[in-house]
């Protein structure tokens, strides 16, 4: 079996169940905006970075607005609500996973289409943050998922070359971006991605406890 060196994970979704509080503050953001999406379409925007989101929402219902000043309010909002949580849960059996792989030396990474700011709070509230050697947000590259420059430019980071980085996704859009990358894309398939296509990934698992054993065989 071929050998990686890296592994890189995807923030929303994978580390923390965050992708219901991201839910709850865009449709409250339609709600105030008086904007009629139905959960199908939002659906589809998950894994992408908020602005790709509210560009397509302004093109498509012909908003007088511009995308500076949806997309401020989008992370004003969501800033302000990371921040008044006393603390936000990893997921399970993904500590124990993080505990192994630092044990073994594996250079680890976060690539996320959250804004830094929101993906600061999230780290440093859920105490994940000492097991990485970069977080990076799509920001840092202009582009986000499903184009894969923020995985290729943490690989980078990592002075690891992207076909030896395993990627970690549960967004259709995240996974899309794992495999244009040229990478190995493991889809985590927990509750919240059950409206995710995960056809284009290479292994799926549904909890962090069975993946220990998977890694084993493929880290070198």
């Amino acid at each position: 079996m071929k050998l990686y060196s890296a592994i890189i994970f995807d923030m929303d979704g994978v580390l923390v169940d965050s992708e219901p509080y991201h839910i709850k503050i865009e449709r409250e953001l339609f709600r105030k905006l008086k904007l009629d999406i139905s959960e199908e379409e939002h659906a589809r925007y998950m894994g992408t970075a908020s602005d790709v989101m509210w560009t397509e929402i302004i093109r498509s219902r012909k908003l007088d607005l511009s995308i500076d000043e949806i997309v401020e309010l989008n992370y004003r909002e969501s800033e302000q609500y990371f921040s008044s949580l006393q603390q936000i849960p990893p997921m399970p059996g993904l500590v124990q996973l993080l505990d192994w792989a630092t044990g073994l030396g594996i250079p680890m990474a976060v690539a996320s289409s959250s804004v830094p700011e929101v993906v600061k709070i999230i780290m440093d509230k859920t105490g994940l943050r000492k097991y990485f050697k970069q977080v990076v947000s799509s920001r840092a590259v202009g582009k986000s998922k499903p184009e894969p420059d923020v995985f290729l430019h943490t690989a980078k980071l990592l002075s690891i070359l992207p076909e030896q980085c395993i990627i970690i996704e549960d967004s259709t859009n995240g996974i899309k971006a794992a495999k244009a990358a040229g990478m190995f894309c493991i889809a985590y398939l927990e509750a919240s991605s059950s409206t995710q296509n995960a056809d284009m990934a290479d292994l799926r698992i549904q909890d962090f406890y069975e993946l220990k054993p998977v890694l084993k065989d493929m880290i070198s």
